[in-house]
């Protein structure tokens, strides 16, 4: 097979520029803010959340994607922030928990989750409150049954299960 037949994707990864195994220099937009840094390309998206940005709202949980405490948005869907590179979210925005507020104004659904009463030691508390917005943005609430199912990636070791559905139903219902 001649190199004018290599499918067009691999020819242009073939000119794009090394990036490692070094620190490299990334542009990460957080909470519409922009942070440059240099990381190397293995650091996950949670460790240079945590620990260049010191946004500690999205939580370490498994380190294994099985949890959902790192939930976060790229883009506006929901990623685990500890399976995705730090330098693959370059030119995408990512959204933390931090970045719901408006200021001292809470999230209609961090607030409803303070109303439901919808945590108990609070640790996945981020990453809930950020699957449940993006949830609803998707459509994926109609009923218990669809809200348990959508919000099977994120788990509580406290159980508050049923307080989270209703705060995710509070919210629906507010619209």
């Amino acid at each position: 097979m001649s190199a004018s037949h290599i499918p067009s994707r691999v020819a242009e990864a073939a000119v794009l520029p090394e990036r490692g195994p070094g620190p490299v220099k990334v542009t990460l937009s957080v909470n519409g803010a922009e942070h440059a840094m240099e990381v190397e390309p293995r650091v996950s998206l949670l460790d240079a959340l945590r620990e260049r940005l010191h946004l500690t709202g999205a939580k370490k949980g498994c380190d294994q994607g099985t949890c959902g405490a790192c939930t976060v948005w790229v883009d506006g869907r929901r990623v685990l922030a500890c399976l995705t590179l730090a330098i693959a979210c370059e030119g995408h925005e990512v959204t933390t928990i931090e970045g719901l507020a408006q200021g001292d104004e809470l999230d209609a659904m961090q607030s409803a989750f303070i109303e439901q009463d919808a945590f108990q030691c609070g640790y996945c508390t981020p990453g809930q409150i950020m699957s449940a917005v993006a949830l609803l943005k998707e459509g994926h609430a109609s009923d218990d049954a669809e809200i348990r199912e959508w919000m099977s990636g994120n788990i509580c070791r406290c159980a508050a299960y049923p307080h989270i559905r209703a705060a995710v139903r509070a919210v629906r219902d507010q619209a």
